[in-house]
């Protein structure tokens, strides 16, 4: 299973529902196994970059994952958050991993 997790926040906290509302469309692609949007509780005071909202999403496959990212409804969300998001930090990884993969 592939665990996909990416990091927004706004450029204007005025706009995080319309992000919040772009990356929800994310949901009707099927593809996913498991798909959520969730805003950052703000609970790490010694974090980076300020972070507003998170995307978590599971998927059978890297298979799954690239056709996710292939469908029309992703290029549509892009298009929506990019011009309002400040951040965008993405990661994906193979679940239950617990070190780098083919390497020491």
């Amino acid at each position: 299973m592939i665990r996909h997790i990416v990091f927004f926040s706004a450029r204007d906290h005025a706009d995080l529902d319309a992000i919040r509302d772009g990356l929800m469309t994310l949901a009707d692609i099927p593809h996913a196994r498991h798909f959520e949007v969730g805003g950052n509780l703000g609970a790490d005071t010694i974090s980076g970059p300020h972070v507003d909202l998170v995307v978590y999403a599971e998927f059978d496959s890297e298979e799954d994952l690239a056709a996710y990212k292939a469908h029309p409804l992703y290029a549509s969300a892009i298009a929506r958050v990019r011009p309002l998001r400040e951040m965008r930090i993405a990661a994906d990884f193979h679940a239950g991993e617990t070190g780098p993969r083919g390497g020491s």
